[in-house]
Formats: structure tokens, C-alpha cells, sequence
């Protein structure tokens, strides 16, 4: 894991936790083996984790302004998903050695 992407998980943990949300999203990549190309690939998915021990109470309007962080995560880090997820695609297909 590389320094950056370290200290942007921790960002976003501690911003989730100060501002209250129920958890957040991050990108996690994972490798995985691909017995049609034959190669060990790389993807992204998107993690979660709730964030406990905040006592915040939800009632109408104010269950929506503490879902904001989440969702708010959730649009960012997915983003990252699919970006990368096409960057890796594209390096799998100029790697794959197809035996048809």
C-alpha cells in the first residue's frame, strides 16, 4: 500500500468520524487469478466500514444529514472503482496470452 493511498484512508476515516456519517467507502485493490489469459490481474472494489461509537441519534431531516458523509464517500470511491477498474482492464488485455 502506498503512502498516499494510506494517508487518504485515514482521511477519510477521520473525517467520516468527525462529521458524524455511519461508515464509509473505500477502494480496496485485490489480484486474482485470470485462467483464460493465464496472468495474476488486479482489480478494485469498493469496501465499506461503519464507523461505531458516535452517539448520533436519527429523527426525520437529521438521519439524512448523517448519511451525507457515507454517500458522499460512496460517489468518490466508487469513482475510483470504475477508473481503475478500466485502467486494469486495459493492462490485462495487453498482457492476456490467449491460448483459442
Amino acid at each position: 500500500m502506498t503512502v498516499f493511498r494510506h494517508r487518504f484512508i485515514i482521511l477519510n476515516i477521520t473525517l467520516a468520524s468527525v462529521l458524524g456519517g455511519c461508515g464509509f467507502f473505500y477502494p480496496q485493490e485485490v489480484e486474482f487469478y485470470d485462467p483464460e489469459c493465464q496472468i495474476i490481474a488486479k482489480k478494485y472494489v469498493l469496501e465499506s466500514v461503519g464507523v461505531s461509537g458516535i452517539g448520533v441519534s436519527c429523527q426525520n431531516e437529521g438521519c439524512l444529514i448523517a448519511m451525507i458523509p457515507a454517500a458522499a464517500s460512496a460517489v468518490v470511491s466508487g469513482s475510483i472503482v470504475v477508473v481503475g477498474n478500466v485502467i486494469h482492464w486495459l493492462e490485462k488485455q495487453g498482457r492476456c496470452q490467449r491460448t483459442d
